[in-house]
């Protein structure tokens, strides 16, 4: 591992522009990006429906851009950072794996460099000064308008909906708390492109109506300039490296079912100015994070990917097609074929996008070789390239086919996207584009409390931003149980949420909260600090 401050020399930061956080990671000034413009190619990494039996898309990501780097490139990562929420849940840690795997991981999947906090502040500060004002009488809002909640980075079931000012004379209401990844203000801080822009953003994000419909924006709040004072440091991206010593910002962390899935522009493109190839994810599967990235983040910054790679593991296809989850290591010919279906349905997603797709498939020491061989034989015919990642046991080395094979689909020029929908389409032709297209639904259903949400918001002007779907990672459907390539539905929407700053409406579908909860046995439990102060127990460590 390199000291960071020599990382960044050698990829052209100068020292000036870092904000050391000791000697394994930095915070990279703005002003870095005007020394080198943006020059290399961008390559997207997501996967199929993910499974409890693993896919490994942020393994994957790291092993292919070391494997890149060991092909003698310049090569580089942006990545989300981690939420506690899920650290201390159901993942226990989000930084890779085996010989794959970010650092310093416990730093990186626990405080790392107080983003996650800056940003939990500012919304929550945001929140405090509404609620003053409500006490004071000096908003147009009363209590029962105001939209915008609070925000932890916890997964707590028992936060979704409370009671604020109970016995106030500012009046009850209902409210509730999301998790840090689902604010507003993550989402902002990740689709932001300066500090003039994240200023603007911030005035324009809409925290309630007037009983005439108005929208009532947090510039009427005069908040800005101390929601910027928190926001300062958290805007810049964070560098670190994987164990081959590959750089890596790592930066934003807005969850891919609940928000728009991907790291902050402003890392990607820090990462493309420094580096010939970027590899950069989003999550969870193709569609919703891969969707979100080009309808949303690559729509908003103009960011075009080069090529696109589906991460699938033959456990995760014979669990989607419906073979128990204690017998994935034992062959299983039948549910290999049945689970290729959800395969497929990603691939040709992903294809829409007129990019080259190549399938990574993430090999585990009980795959049988035969298995391997169907996959990349139902690959083949699809029309796809299929290369075997042993990443997580063999580092770079293990993602050198991978690596080799995504370089040599890259076109020396890449076409402009054509995106799933157009910016003046209504918001429910927007959803019914999206499940066509990414779910292969039957269509969209809207609740009526949620159709009243919805005229509102396209009466009061914001029927022409792009949609956020926020739906189960664990279906192509609205229905968590619905493994493999369910057909015969509809998406089931049944509120809507604005988030006007950011730039996109949220659709809540199915089930889905915003507050994640803890599972029955969290990770939490597993992880503790031995004799020597040394935290144990977090994956990726």
């Amino acid at each position: 591992m390199k000291n960071i401050a020599e990382l960044a020399r050698e990829i052209g930061i100068a020292e000036k522009h870092l904000l050391l956080f000791g000697h394994d990671k930095a915070k990279v000034a703005l002003a870095a990006l005007a020394d080198q413009p943006p020059r290399g190619k961008l390559i997207l990494v997501s996967a199929i429906t993910p499974t409890p039996a693993g896919e490994g898309k942020t393994v994957t990501s790291i092993g292919l851009a070391q494997g890149i780097a060991k092909l003698g490139k310049r090569a580089a990562l942006a990545l989300r950072q981690p939420s506690m929420g899920p650290v201390f849940g159901r993942k226990g840690g989000a930084t890779g794996g085996g010989r794959s795997t970010v650092q310093p991981a416990t730093d990186i999947n626990l405080h790392f460099t107080g983003d996650f906090h800056a940003i939990t502040s500012a919304h929550n500060l945001l929140a405090s000064i509404i609620d003053n004002q409500l006490y004071l009488r000096q908003t147009r809002l009363t209590p029962t308008q105001v939209l915008w909640k609070r925000v932890l980075d916890v997964n707590d079931r028992a936060l979704r909906n409370i009671i604020v000012n109970l016995e106030a004379k500012a009046g009850e209401r209902r409210s509730g708390f999301d998790i840090t990844a689902a604010s507003e203000i993550m989402a902002i801080l990740c689709l932001s492109e300066s500090m003039a822009d994240l200023r603007e953003r911030l005035d324009r994000i809409v925290i309630g109506f007037t009983t005439e419909g108005v929208p009532v924006r947090a510039a009427e709040f005069r908040a800005t300039g101390a929601l910027l004072a928190l926001l300062r440091d958290a805007i810049k991206p964070n560098l670190v490296q994987t164990v081959e010593g590959v750089p890596a910002f790592v930066h934003g962390g807005p969850f891919g079912n609940i928000a728009h899935g991907c790291n902050s522009v402003l890392a990607t493109r820090m990462a493309l100015a420094h580096a010939d190839f970027v590899v950069t994810e989003a999550g969870f599967a193709f569609d919703l994070g891969g969707e979100k990235f080009i309808d949303i983040k690559c729509r908003q910054s103009g960011l075009n990917p080069d090529a696109i790679v589906i991460v699938a593991t033959v456990r995760a296809l014979k669990l989607h097609g419906g073979a128990p989850a204690t017998e994935l290591a034992r062959p299983d010919f039948a549910a290999l074929e049945r689970g290729l279906a959800n395969l497929e349905a990603h691939v040709t997603a992903a294809r829409n996008f007129a990019r080259p797709v190549t399938v990574a498939l993430n090999r585990f020491p009980t795959d049988a070789e035969d298995e391997l061989v169907r996959v990349r034989a139902f690959c083949h015919a699809l029309g796809v390239e299929c290369e075997i990642s042993e990443v997580f046991e063999k580092g770079g080395e293990g993602g050198l086919a991978l690596a080799e094979t995504v370089l040599h689909s890259i076109l020396s020029s890449t076409p402009p996207l054509q995106f799933t929908y157009r910016d003046e389409q209504p918001i429910r032709e927007k959803m019914e584009a999206i499940a066509s297209r990414f779910y292969a639904a039957d269509g969209v259903e809207i609740l009526p409390a949620a159709e009243i949400k919805l005229g509102l918001l396209e009466i009061a002007g914001f029927g022409k931003l792009p949609v956020c779907m926020a739906k189960t990672q664990n279906s192509l459907s609205d229905d968590p149980e619905k493994l493999g390539r369910p057909r015969g539905f509809k998406i089931t929407v049944r509120d809507f949420e604005l988030a006007a700053g950011a730039g996109f409406v949220v659709a809540l579908t199915g089930q889905m909260m915003r507050m994640p909860a803890l599972p029955k046995v969290p990770a939490a439990e597993r992880i503790d600090v031995d004799a020597n102060g040394e935290i144990v127990g977090i994956s990726g460590t």
